[in-house]
């Protein structure tokens, strides 16, 4: 579980991004990027939220609805769990006063997702642009 709420809450939707993850999420990503893609469309068109945000991580983690799991599709290699903005604000994983600079800077999920990654200490948000092969999302 993550040890440092704290830290996540002062540092909401940080570019950084060490090149090791970077890389093992890049080539899991692809695996299950139409997946998430189709999950993003579905959560913003039923009502959810305009703010899709998987979870991400190698061990179980108890944040959102288990979407993916390690092995499910393409054998990928992480966990993925559909959440949202406001699921994190709730838990104060994003505190309240950044929820408006979490809200400028989350990307179209047309062409991006946004991902959680938690590994270990490392916790982070990343967006990752969909494949331009995959499905477009349907108005």
């Amino acid at each position: 579980m993550i040890e440092d709420y704290t830290a996540l809450s002062n540092a909401p939707n940080s570019p950084d991004l060490n090149g090791k993850y970077l890389g093992l999420i890049s080539s899991d990503f692809i695996k299950v990027a139409d997946a998430l893609k189709e999950a993003s469309y579905q959560i913003k068109k039923r009502g959810f939220s305009d703010f899709p945000i998987f979870v991400t991580s190698q061990r179980p983690i108890e944040i959102g609805q288990k979407l993916i799991g390690v092995g499910e599709l393409h054998e990928n290699k992480w966990n993925y769990h559909a959440s949202m903005m406001e699921e994190f604000v709730q838990r104060k994983l994003i505190a309240e006063e950044n929820r408006e600079l979490f809200v400028q800077n989350f990307k179209d999920i047309e062409e991006f997702a946004c991902l959680f990654v938690v590994d270990g200490q490392f916790t982070n948000f990343v967006f990752i642009p969909f494949p331009e092969e995959g499905s477009e999302i349907r108005e």
